[in-house]
């Protein structure tokens, strides 16, 4: 069968294993190396009838040396594919030019015990999280190939090395290369102890190499899910109930059976309806024309301004869960000689991706397929489980890069269990789910909204004595991962706050603070929204401390400086972008300011300047900003600055234009005219400073978008003298130009 309508050199990223015959029964070796499958048409490069060998799990060789690296991870524009491949590529030796990936599927992943590890792909763990484990897979190989030349040369493997797939022995100058040994090499038992290089000795990895996915992205034929196409394939259009918590109460299928092409009116669960048609216009037009009766529910009353006073309440509420600590705040507050108090706020928003949600099943008694764009192969394959009710052995899901996911297409896959639904209405017959924009915006899973109180208590010398946030508002893992709280708290409320760990409170020389939550869960569900909980904790954090510095009357880069001396690394990025930014040591004009933030986040030390000017009509212009990141060890340089510069994009157009609102239990925003992105032309100067002090493993996709939008409202408030503390700023007629 062919998988579908798309270049051979793209069908390698989603491998069919059902076609492939394992050499050695496919078996895992006990979660660790499973070896000698033999792929054929898994090429990258074009040549997709050569077959090729399985040297581990990590690493299939083909006699013309290309080399195909599985990754697991998603590749959504963020360069994880190239990256965990750099990584593979360093430890095997292997010729650079010759490399390409694909996805091995979660099927066959359980099959092997999860040789692959986690597919996962959210909170910036693409790489942090699997490094040692992708590094070994290629290592590995590397020694699994040297020992076959090694045995067919009859000389210990020590005289030995490799480079650029080409295996040397030292003595006599013999030479093999890759591709001669692969099959002998996929034989060998693997090595059980396996040296992976220092960092310092990097050729490959540590690069600014250009990433793997560009040319098919740029000539247009890069496949994406909305893309997809299978023989005698029907497509789907779906409208759930636009209130959250609301049901289908009826619909006249009858009024759109007869129109052209129209198969069948399916409803969905409780809460949905969908259209199967011959082609998706044809779905969408007559679903359009479906009369629908919801019921509503107990949620159809509900607003933003209900939501928002319920958090205002929460403001001040006697109970809360306690993030973080240090001496006794309240004490501290109650006897300062001077305080300061601001409240901030936070709206929904949507993760809006380019492409809306799609899934495109296949279902029979005995077998149920899916292809589908997720940033977790994994939870996509136990929901087509769940929803099909087959069992593992028949059921496959086949990964297709992303066109955008933020979070959405993560820990979320309604799509996924719809399109099972619908198939098996159908069975026997591909069905391709593709939402609406609209249906994408009503139904998403949204960043949360909450309002933060903040107090800062002084002593008789303008010395910072206490601290009390207070954070009111909706927890993710309530809603998403329930079992993560810790005895009814949400940690990931914390982010940017905390003792220590990846998202560690940069301000531990105040003596005395508490950060706080008072959770409050209205109905509209939450999400793992790009940045996640970080992007709001340091727009209230960040911006109150140039509060208290004013306050002060100390300078915000001095101010914080005193009370960062117990974390160095914090301090080091912020240094780093106030000194290239020439923070305070230059005069600006009427309506010019410059503003700073830092944070930690996904274990990465992120800092920026912002340099804004504002006219007298309230337009904003960001100039230039100027960004620090320390992740530790740096895989791909010129990765880590396109992450940057792509990241500012979402924290500003967050910042400035996008939030969600609730009316009559739905949200309003239905397309990007009210939700707008921002365009190429109010893009700012990003300058970069990567500088990656090892010894440590962090984040890069989502770290640095926290610390735009606190840049950018201390600019604003240098430039101007006017604090902003509710985001989106258009509220406040403030627009960005």
């Amino acid at each position: 069968m062919d998988m579908m309508e798309m270049p051979k050199k793209q069908q390698s990223q989603l491998p069919d294993f059902s076609r492939r015959s394992f050499i050695i029964g496919g078996a895992a070796l006990g979660g660790g190396l499973a070896i000698g499958l033999n792929l054929t048409g898994c090429a990258g490069t074009g040549e997709a009838d050569v077959p090729g060998v399985e040297v581990t799990h990590w690493v299939v060789i083909k006699p013309n040396d290309t080399v195909v690296i599985r990754i697991a991870r998603s590749e959504m524009g963020q360069g994880t594919l190239t990256g965990l491949a750099q990584l593979v590529a360093e430890e095997l030796e292997c010729d650079w030019n010759k490399v390409t990936t694909e996805y091995p599927t979660p099927g066959e992943s359980v099959k092997r015990k999860r040789a692959w590890g986690d597919y996962s792909t959210g909170g910036s763990r693409g790489i942090r999280e699997s490094h040692e484990y992708v590094r070994k897979g290629g290592a590995t190989a590397r020694m699994m190939l040297i020992q076959a030349a090694a045995d067919q040369w009859k000389v210990p493997a020590s005289e030995l090395s490799a480079a650029n797939s080409v295996i040397t022995h030292r003595a006599s100058g013999r030479t093999v290369r890759f591709g001669g040994v692969a099959v002998a090499a996929s034989k060998l038992t693997p090595p059980k102890d396996v040296p992976l290089k220092d960092p310092k000795t990097w050729k490959i990895a540590g690069k600014p190499l250009a990433r793997l996915d560009v040319r098919d992205k740029v000539d247009g034929s890069h496949v994406y899910g909305a893309d997809l196409k299978l023989p005698g394939m029907l497509n789907a259009c779906i409208i759930e109930c636009p209130v959250f918590g609301g049901k289908v109460k009826s619909f006249d299928a009858a009024k759109v059976t007869g129109r052209k092409g129209v198969k069948k009116v399916v409803q969905v669960g409780e809460t949905a309806v969908a259209v199967v048609a011959d082609t998706w216009w044809q779905a969408k037009t007559a679903l359009d024309a479906l009369p629908i009766v919801w019921d509503e529910g107990p949620n159809a009353k509900v607003s933003s301004a209900s939501i928002a006073a319920i958090n205002k309440a929460a403001l001040d509420a006697p109970q809360a869960f306690v993030g973080n600590d240090a001496g006794d705040a309240r004490k501290a507050l109650a006897g300062a000689a001077k305080k300061v108090e601001a409240v901030y706020s936070y709206p929904y928003q949507n993760h809006a991706p380019m492409e809306p949600m799609n899934a495109t099943a296949r279902y029979t008694a005995d077998k149920c397929e899916v292809w589908v764009p997720t940033q977790n192969g994994e939870a996509a394959f136990a929901a087509t489980l769940a929803a099909s009710g087959l069992p593992a052995d028949k059921c496959e899901v086949y990964k297709i890069n992303l066109g955008g996911g933020f979070g959405r297409r993560g820990a979320f896959h309604d799509y996924v269990t719809q399109a099972v639904r619908i198939a098996k209405e159908m069975p026997g017959v591909p069905v391709k789910l593709l939402w609406t924009r609209e249906e994408d915006m009503r139904q998403g899973r949204f960043h949360p909204v909450t309002q933060c109180k903040l107090v800062g208590g002084f002593d008789a010398n303008n010395n910072l004595t206490g601290l009390h946030m207070r954070i009111a508002g909706q927890s993710i893992l309530t809603a998403v991962r329930p079992e993560a709280l810790v005895k009814g708290m949400d940690p990931a409320t914390f982010q940017g706050l905390m003792r220590g760990g990846e998202f560690e409170f940069g301000y531990q020389g105040i003596p005395n603070y508490l950060i706080d939550h008072a959770m409050r869960n209205p109905h509209v569900p939450p999400g793992f929204w790009r940045g996640v909980n970080i992007n709001q904790n340091a727009i209230y954090i960040e911006c109150f401390m140039d509060e208290l510095a004013q306050a002060a009357g100390q300078s915000p880069l001095a101010f914080r400086q005193k009370l960062m001396a117990k974390t160095p690394k914090h301090w080091a990025v912020l240094e780093a972008v106030a000194k290239r930014a020439g923070y305070g040591s230059k005069p600006m004009g009427k309506g010019w300011g410059m503003g700073l933030a830092q944070m930690k986040a996904f274990n990465s030390y992120v800092a920026a300047c912002a340099e804004v000017s504002v006219s007298a009509k309230n337009e904003v212009k960001v100039h230039r900003i100027v960004a620090a990141t320390d992740c530790g060890y740096a895989v791909n340089p010129a990765q880590i600055e396109r992450q940057i510069a792509g990241s500012f994009v979402y924290g500003l157009s967050a910042l400035f234009d996008q939030e969600c609102t609730v009316k009559n239990g739905r949200i309003e925003q239905e397309n990007f005219n009210t939700y707008q992105c921002m365009k190429i032309a109010q893009m700012p100067k990003v300058e970069s400073i990567v500088m990656p002090s090892g010894g440590f493993w962090g984040g890069i996709g989502e770290p640095t978008i926290c610390v735009a939008a606190p840049a950018v409202l201390n600019a604003i408030f240098a430039a101007t003298g006017k604090r902003l503390r509710d985001v989106p700023l258009k509220n406040a007629g403030y627009k960005l130009v």
